[in-house]
């Protein structure tokens, strides 16, 4: 069984993504239907899957253009400039040059093969193409084509093919933008004027597609980037007005690009937009339509997770574990889903995944997607990387007065090896991008929200936050708070052991040691009462605290009666060691930055004061053995 690979072009290389192994979302449908222009998404959401499926037959069956810049065709638009015009509405015009030269290239032959005919209009196209060195066959590299386009725009295009009085000299025109705008108006009349004469108004055949993706390999988060970006959404905006019916534009888009840009005419583009959101539920209908594309349709999701996967990983269902570690977009939970796969089959060769599988597979996963986070927003946020240490080995839940602290070590380097963002690297700025790429979650009501889950940004008066479990593995932060063990080792190794005999004494009465083992029960069932009545706190820092506290009991739980002495128990060294771990609970509780209000003083009172409780019964000191005993 494979899962896919990670990128549609090769999936759709190896078939799997044409085999069944893409599922039709609102995204696509949208896309299909033109309700929607701009499809955003972040890296991995499967943009570039609705278009190769869109490329391909079964995905649209009229005419289709991709169109997909490199860095030598980026640089030619970026380079593009128009005295008269601001940047944004010069590279507009390239643009639109493009689009209207793959509508006259598609429709010259679309006459030809659809229609059977070829109308002065569709002529007049060829011998524009022609003259312009811009043939009907579609040749030569994207970036060949825009040199010729800003040459002829910068200078002057052919346009004797449109008639003579199109092919006046223009260079009266009061500027090099006016001339450029003039010319260009003359070519998208021309190709509007064929659509018109062929009839094709996307009514007895589906429109032409004229598509744009993958542009953040040509974006750098410069000026000049940003306005290519904006030149391009300008320019569908003007020329799906334009043709109309006839032409169909789709731009995909990374949503960290299209969220940086900020020009004039941005609200006019809100209801283009649709924005790729995956569900759990989506995430696990796509993992079954592709292990069908890949095993066979006779696969059924009960023999998927049931028999092939384990039922549980850890005592949490399967696709609960599987999908709450990864990011919600279709990149991340095919390579989760494949790493699994691999530990069984390449390891073992079994033919069922098994519970250590699966996570051996996601400390793997964590550790690349750790990696490709700070890769993803290399551009926009260079100190991305820099900031994970903040969150190594330390406990998943964190404060904002906890990290304000940790903040407050790093700024320095921060802001010696970044200054042009050292308007971005202070505290509510760091947390603003941690949770806009998803590592951050934000504590809202009795759960935590990342973004995508919520529109809302995070707000002032917000304190608590979780890092993603995706990234938890990877940072040593697999538990809610940093909170030490209680490993007495010298009295567990007794009890494990066996080694001990009962007393000789035949009475049934409590002696002393007893005595003080009840005490310690009490205080620990005491402190887990008031950790419970903290219902403020977030439920996983509740149970960590609950769990260390438990372990106390359990040790407890293991000494028999009248049985301390035989085994080698020093019952009033036991009762100060456990004075000591209170301790040091209480002071790393104190010093977690949880709120008050969410009654974690009450719990750190109530420790301190059972450890002097303890302390008291044992005779005062704490002695000497703690480091002896596992401290």
């Amino acid at each position: 069984m494979h899962f896919g690979r990670e990128d549609a072009e090769r999936d759709v290389t190896e078939g799997l993504l044409l085999r069944g192994g893409f599922l039709p979302n609102p995204a696509y449908r949208a896309a299909l239907s033109g309700r929607k222009m701009l499809i955003i998404g972040r890296k991995g959401s499967g943009k570039s899957a609705i278009c190769m499926w869109l490329m391909s037959n079964a995905g649209h069956g009229g005419g289709k253009v991709l169109v997909t810049p490199d860095e030598a065709a980026g640089e030619e638009i970026r380079r593009f400039e128009l005295q008269g015009l601001p940047g944004d509405s010069a590279k507009a015009l390239i643009w639109r040059y493009v689009f209207a030269v793959h509508a006259a290239r598609h429709l010259v032959t679309h006459a030809k093969d659809a229609h059977g005919k070829k109308p002065d209009s569709v002529k007049a196209l060829g011998r524009f193409l022609k003259q312009n060195g811009e043939g009907p066959d579609g040749g030569g590299r994207l970036v060949e084509r825009l040199a010729q386009g800003a040459r002829g725009l910068q200078g002057s295009l052919s346009l004797e093919a449109f008639g003579a009085k199109a092919s006046v000299n223009l260079a009266q025109s009061p500027s090099e933008g006016a001339r450029a705008a003039r010319q260009l108006e003359v070519v998208e009349q021309g190709v509007a004027r064929a659509f018109a004469d062929l009839g094709c108004d996307g009514v007895v055949h589906p429109p032409l597609l004229l598509m744009v993706d993958q542009l953040e390999q040509v974006w750098s988060a410069e000026p000049d980037s940003n306005s290519m970006v904006i030149g391009l959404l300008l320019a569908a905006k003007y020329a799906a007005s334009l043709y109309g019916r006839s032409v169909r534009f789709l731009l995909f888009l990374r949503a960290d690009i299209y969220d940086s840009l900020s020009f004039g005419e941005g609200d006019k583009f809100h209801g283009d937009e649709l924005r790729i959101a995956w569900t759990e539920q989506a995430l696990r209908d796509l993992a079954l339509a592709r292990a069908q594309a890949s095993a066979g349709p006779g696969l059924s999701g009960e023999q998927l997770w049931k028999e092939l996967f384990p039922q549980t990983v850890g005592g949490e269902e399967i696709t609960a574990y599987l999908f709450g570690r990864c990011l919600p977009r279709p990149r991340d939970a095919i390579q989760f889903l494949n790493a699994c796969v691999e530990k069984a089959w390449l390891g073992q060769e079994r033919d069922r995944i098994t519970e250590a599988d699966v996570e051996q597979a996601g400390r793997q996963f964590s550790e690349w997607k750790l990696k490709d986070l700070a890769s993803e927003y290399l551009v926009a946020h260079p100190f991305l990387r820099n900031l994970f240490p903040l969150f190594q080995n330390t406990g998943y839940v964190v404060t904002r007065a906890g990290l304000a602290h940790r903040f407050e070590a790093a700024a320095p380097t921060l802001h010696h090896e970044f200054p042009a963002y050292a308007d971005v690297l202070t505290l509510s700025g760091v947390v603003d991008v941690l949770y806009g790429v998803g590592f951050l979650g934000v504590r809202r009501g009795s759960g935590v929200v990342y973004a995508g889950d919520d529109g809302l940004p995070v707000q002032p008066h917000e304190t608590e936050f979780q890092v993603h479990p995706c990234f938890r593995a990877a940072l040593g932060a697999t538990r809610a708070i940093d909170l030490r063990c209680f490993e007495p080792q010298r009295v567990e190794a007794r009890i494990a052991s066996g080694n001990f005999s009962p007393g000789a004494s035949g009475t049934s009465s409590l002696n002393r040691d007893d005595r003080l083992l009840m005490q310690l029960a009490r205080s620990c069932h005491s402190i887990v009462a008031q950790v419970g009545r903290a219902v403020a706190l977030t439920p996983d820092v509740r149970d960590e605290i609950t769990s260390q506290v438990n372990r106390i009991l359990d040790g407890v739980s293991r000494i028999p009666p009248r049985s301390a002495a035989s085994m080698g128990i020093d019952v009033d060294e036991y009762l100060r060691t456990t004075a000591y771990y209170f301790t040091t609970l209480a002071a790393q509780l104190g010093a977690g930055g949880l709120e008050e209000t969410t009654g974690i003083g009450d719990v750190v009172r109530r420790v301190e004061e059972e450890e002097r409780r303890l302390r008291r019964s044992a005779g005062g000191s704490y002695g000497s053995s703690g480091d002896s005993l596992g401290y």
